[in-house]
């Protein structure tokens, strides 16, 4: 029989024996080594490793490498099928459930391993996630539509603007909710960013993603899509969160205003944490969910007063403090024909002197500095030392408690609508999109 491409990377003697016993990649096998046996799907060779150990995904959906010797048996157990089944399902589909648009943009959620080079890659379709978890179709009903396909380090300002777009006319088409799986790395600049460009959405749009690819055993991927389809189909609330696992644990999700999360683990499941304020919701996988906060834009119908307002000014820098850090870079920025700087100082909104005269020229030149911090809690305040007196003496603007990213990103939007330095501080100074609390609460 001819090799297939993938089994073709293993050396002679795998080859070999697999040939003799009929398998191909994707085939359940069962391999005998001395008084071991081990059982599981034969898996692609990586590029790297011993050319004579197979890999097979086991039950529990760990992948394992076995060395093969010349008294090993492998034997062919069954033909796995892989087949789609998306179309029958939306048939199944009750036509009095809500309607959720999916707008697929990439990420880990929507990912597959590449176990030729052990590379998780964008690949899944929305449709592949309904194959993987049928729970959907009990909740809504979904259509969807792979919009981009891209790691979330690729997002840019341009971007958000398609998704906004897509997101406005599904709206105005009369969806329920929007769920927009995403990837993790960038997805609260998404989320700002969408929380700015569409005014007044009457429905949930929800951000999605997965720490952990689909076909890892310990995947966050089916929970984040079914409580976001939950939070889609039915949440009070009418705003854009991120809505990802609330522990390390499969019991709930967390539903995070856009404007005031961020991702706090390079790993962990329950990575986002709302910062400066309460969560949205609480959202368990039973359809149940628990509110956070009064403080909230109500689900409504009335779609007259929705506003699209996708357009970011992408000439903004985020620059943060550190010592001994040098003026050089602000004035880099300025004779680089930079429209605005975000600054993340230290403690309540600082500086060192030496950048003093270089944020002042900023100013002058037509610049716009805000001023934030790079604590993860607490709001700046810029009266307590001198230094926050001189920062704002030469026009530095406060960003109260906006975290860095939303500072970044509403200064893009802001400076997208006027470049006037009046109106740029008035917005800036002003909540839009729950960006800025009005009073710290201790206990936020």
């Amino acid at each position: 029989m001819e090799l297939s491409e993938e089994l073709s990377h293993y050396g002679e003697l795998v080859k070999k024996k697999l040939s003799e016993a009929g398998i191909v990649i994707g085939d359940r096998v069962r391999v005998i080594d001395d008084t071991r046996v081990y059982e599981g799907i034969l898996m692609p060779r990586p590029i790297l490793g011993d050319e004579n150990a197979i890999v097979i995904k086991l039950p529990n959906g760990y992948n394992i490498g076995i060395k093969i010797r010349e008294g090993t048996r492998i034997e062919k157990i069954s033909k796995v099928k892989h087949e789609l089944k998306t179309s029958i399902i939306k048939e199944k589909t009750a036509n009095n459930k809500p309607k959720v648009y999916i707008i697929g943009t990439g990420g880990t959620i929507a990912s597959r391993v590449d176990y030729l080079t052990g590379a998780v890659y964008p690949a899944l379709t929305p449709e592949d996630l309904y194959e993987l978890i049928p729970e959907l179709n009990d909740i809504a009903i979904l259509e969807t539509e792979q919009l981009f396909n891209i790691f979330s380090e690729d997002m840019n300002p341009q971007i958000w603007c398609k998704i906004a777009e897509k997101a406005y006319e599904k709206i105005m088409e009369g969806y329920d909710g929007i769920v927009i799986p995403h990837g993790t790395d960038t997805m609260g600049y998404t989320a700002a960013a969408l929380s700015f460009a569409i005014r007044n959405t009457p429905i949930p749009i929800i951000l999605t993603g997965a720490q952990r690819s689909s076909d890892r055993p310990s995947t966050d991927a089916a929970l984040n899509m079914i409580c976001s389809t939950i939070a889609a189909s039915k949440a009070p609330f009418a705003e854009v969160a991120v809505v990802m696992h609330s522990t390390s644990d499969d019991e709930s999700c967390t539903a995070h205003r856009g404007t005031k999360v961020r991702k706090c683990h390079t790993s962990r499941r329950d990575t986002f944490k709302t910062i400066n304020g309460k969560p949205l919701a609480k959202i368990k996988p039973n359809g149940e969910i628990i509110m956070q906060t009064n403080d909230y834009n109500p689900r409504g119908k009335d779609i007259s007063k929705v506003n699209l307002e996708a357009k970011f000014d992408d000439k903004v820098a985020l620059i943060k403090v550190y010592p001994g850090i040098s003026d050089e870079i602000i004035h880099y920025l300025i004779d680089r024909g930079y429209h605005g700087i975000v600054i993340e100082g230290t403690g309540l909104g600082h500086v060192p002197q030496n950048m003093i005269e270089a944020l002042r020229r900023a100013v002058e030149n037509g610049i716009p500095v805000v001023m934030t911090s790079q604590c993860l809690w607490g709001r700046i305040n810029m009266n307590v030392y001198r230094r926050g007196v001189e920062l704002l003496r030469i026009g530095v603007i406060p960003g109260e408690d906006m975290i860095p990213e939303t500072a970044l990103v509403k200064l893009m939007w802001t400076l997208a609508k006027t470049r006037d330095m009046k109106e740029v501080r008035e917005i800036m100074t002003t909540n839009i999109a729950g960006e800025i609390n009005v009073r710290s609460h201790y206990e936020v």
